[in-house]
């Protein structure tokens, strides 16, 4: 997932959009539930570019006709895409003048996108002058075969003339082998592995994140949106926007009200449902109940219908906990409890995180990086006079007043839930936990004396 000025920036770089079918048009607006029966619009379009670093190998038009010849079924040539295609067809196009009217995506872009290139591949590619531009539609009858097929004509074509291969919809570029192995390796018979073919883009908005998937236009399926969530649900999200998106392409029917039920054990790709179900945690039912609306489009989206996950059905005092409960029951959890006492190296290792919070402040209102977010530590008072700690995953900080969403389930009090938007005092802080989104964190010092403490008393 990439950040917002990056994303931004995609959609103003001069490439061409896939045009949708007018099928995939609704007339119900942006926020209605989504109507019931089948996502799958009337027919399908999408296009791929081959890209030539220098001169093709062979010439490209040649090496097109001659696989098409070789193909059995293979989609009928034409010079205009009819609006509804009744049969599986095909209008390639060489063009010699690319940097005039199909510019190679940046460096920048590359970085993020460029799939098994190399770093002189993507400098190279910035000068190319030559690529074949091949636009694919079928009816959705023909989705399946008529899709991994162009994938196939795809390949064949760049690979003997020394390409390398653009997805329009999902903006990413890739080698040839890079292009079998993510498109064509991942089928089980008819079916295709969907994360291997779309991509998600998560990007920040005022204060929490949206992420949008790119690429199910190419299944004549709207693309899946996820709005106002916070960065550390940016992993469990992906998965949940990825199993629905599975799920579409595998023919998932909408009932009345927008309700869908999402269930990890139904999907009928056999990897994809083992590499969910291996990971669940505690408490994890498999499970979710989505309501599906018509999603709002935003500047950079792809232009295709959209269709947002809403989680009105979860139980939660808001919408954020409602989010972390719909989460928690698909995929489970993994909060722990820890009765201690502090000890004075605790508070002192404290009181260190302490001394850190003005500059953390001051880094969150300067704007942290894509993916990075900071938790706080802090009591929350239960029902008995007692403190329960946990963690806060900071949305705003105002002189000593944080605002965020609580990350743990409280154990007793009953009157919070995980997920829910609260406010502590920065003096209360206990300690804190920054991550980078890479992996890297910073912080979080105590809970290595309270294991400690822990493992102490077993």
């Amino acid at each position: 997932m990439m950040g917002q000025v990056l994303r931004r920036a995609l959609a103003l770089i001069g490439l061409v959009w896939c045009l949708l079918s007018l099928n995939n048009l609704v007339l119900a607006g942006p926020g209605s539930p989504v109507a019931s029966g089948p996502l799958a619009a009337g027919s399908i379009k999408y296009q791929f570019a081959i890209y030539y670093i220098g001169t093709p190998s062979q010439a490209p038009m040649t090496v097109f006709r001659s696989q098409l010849k070789l193909t059995p079924n293979a989609p009928s040539v034409v010079t205009t895409i009819p609006d509804e295609p009744t049969a599986a067809l095909v209008r390639a196009k060489l063009d010699d003048s690319v940097q005039e009217h199909y510019a190679p995506p940046s460096l920048e872009m590359l970085h993020y996108f460029g799939r098994g290139l190399t770093r002189e591949q993507a400098v190279a590619m910035q000068a190319a002058r030559h690529a074949l531009i091949l636009d694919f539609a079928h009816p959705r009858s023909m989705s399946s075969s008529s899709y991994r097929l162009s994938l196939q004509l795809t390949e064949q074509v760049a690979r003997a003339t020394g390409g390398l291969v653009w997805d329009e919809e999902t903006r990413e570029v890739f080698t040839v082998d890079e292009w079998h192995k993510r498109r064509l390796d991942s089928w089980e018979g008819e079916t295709p592995d969907v994360l291997k073919h779309t991509v998600i883009h998560a990007y920040k908005g005022d204060k929490l994140v949206r992420a949008i998937t790119l690429g199910m236009a190419k299944f004549g399926l709207p693309d899946v949106v996820v709005s106002d969530f916070p960065w550390s649900s940016n992993r469990s999200m992906g998965n949940l926007i990825n199993l629905l998106a599975q799920a579409m392409v595998e023919g998932a029917s909408v009932g009345s009200k927008g309700f869908y039920d999402l269930d990890i054990r139904s999907i009928k790709h056999a990897s994809v449902r083992q590499s969910q179900m291996t990971t669940l945690k505690a408490g994890s039912e498999a499970l979710a109940h989505l309501v599906l609306v018509e999603g709002t489009p935003e500047d950079g989206d792809p232009r295709n219908r959209l269709v947002e996950i809403r989680f009105d059905r979860a139980t939660g005092p808001d919408r954020y906990a409602k989010q972390e409960f719909l989460l928690g029951s698909l995929f489970g959890t993994e909060d722990s409890v820890a009765y201690v006492k502090h000890s004075e190296e605790l508070l002192a290792v404290s009181r260190a995180a302490k001394a850190r919070l003005p500059a953390l402040r001051e880094a969150l209102n300067n704007g942290l990086q894509p993916g990075e977010h900071l938790l706080v530590k802090a009591p929350f008072k239960t029902p008995d006079g007692g403190q329960e700690w946990m963690w806060v995953e900071v949305t705003a900080w105002e002189g000593e007043v944080i605002r965020g969403l609580l990350k743990n389930e409280p154990v007793q009090i009953p009157s919070l839930h995980a997920g829910q938007m609260v406010k502590v005092n920065q003096q209360e802080v206990f300690d804190y936990l920054r991550r980078d989104g890479k992996g890297r964190e910073e912080g979080n010092e105590t809970s290595k004396i309270l294991q400690r403490m822990q493992d102490a008393k077993r």
